[in-house]
Order: C-alpha cells, then sequence, then structure tokens
C-alpha cells in the first residue's frame, strides 16, 4: 500500500478514536447523558475505529467506501443536531428526543462549540479522507 494511503488511514482511525473517547468522556467521566440524536452519531462513529484499524493493520485501503458512507450520514445527523441546538427555527420544532432533550448543550465553548459540532468536525474529516483514497485508487488504477 502507498505510503499516503497509509497515513490517511491513520487519519481516519485515530479522527474516529478520538471522537469515540471524547464521546466516552462526555458520558462516563462528565455524566453527561447522550440524547437520542447523540446515540445515533455514536452508532455510526464507534465502528468506524473498528473498520478503520482493522484495515490499518492488513493495509486494505478498500474500506474507503465504507468509511465514507458511515461518515456522510453520521455528518448529517451531526449537522440537523447542531442546527436544532443553535438554530430558534429548528430548535422550536425540533421532536422530544427521549429522556434528556436534543436541543440541550451539556458544552457550549466560545458560544458554538458543542459536543454535535465536535461530531461534525470528525465526521468531515473522516469522510473527506475516505474521499481522498477513493481518488487516489481510481487514478493507481
Amino acid at each position: 500500500m502507498h505510503k499516503r494511503l497509509e497515513n490517511v488511514l491513520i487519519l481516519i482511525c485515530t479522527t474516529a478514536l478520538i471522537a469515540t473517547l471524547g464521546s466516552l468522556y462526555f458520558s462516563d467521566v462528565r455524566g453527561y447523558e447522550p440524547c437520542t440524536l447523540c446515540w445515533y452519531q455514536r452508532i455510526l462513529m464507534y465502528p468506524i475505529v473498528l473498520i478503520s484499524g482493522v484495515a490499518l493493520f492488513q493495509k486494505n485501503a478498500r474500506i474507503a467506501l465504507t468509511t465514507a458512507v458511515f461518515a456522510l450520514v453520521g455528518g448529517c445527523i451531526s449537522l440537523y443536531h447542531y442546527g436544532i441546538q443553535k438554530l430558534s427555527f429548528l430548535s422550536d420544532s425540533a421532536p422530544a428526543c427521549g429522556n434528556v432533550s436534543c436541543t440541550g448543550q451539556y458544552i457550549n465553548y466560545l458560544g458554538f462549540i458543542t459536543i454535535p459540532l465536535l461530531a461534525l468536525i470528525a465526521f468531515v474529516i473522516i469522510f473527506i479522507s475516505s474521499l481522498l483514497i477513493i481518488k487516489w485508487q481510481k487514478e493507481s488504477k
């Protein structure tokens, strides 16, 4: 496997691992109970750690389409979740979402950095990295 493919796989795996550990820190250490949308984002982020870790071990960059799909769906959920937290016209019509409100903001650093934004950033990094791998694989054929 080409070194740049391996480096981007490392980036995907590291990003997903940091996002996973961050979500576990917020829930298990800080005691923040995840809302329903947070659970959906976790369901899409956690497997990326395993998928990309195995791919890195096997030196198999063909998983890029899988990680791209997981990241795209997760990113859309994160974007919607961030929107209902920060945009009043969305938050006013947001459905109830379990025991914890999805519009609640456990953290709000600098007035705009919330947990869904952090997840969105991770999903975007993974998605773009996956697209780069797909592009490079097509070019090498």
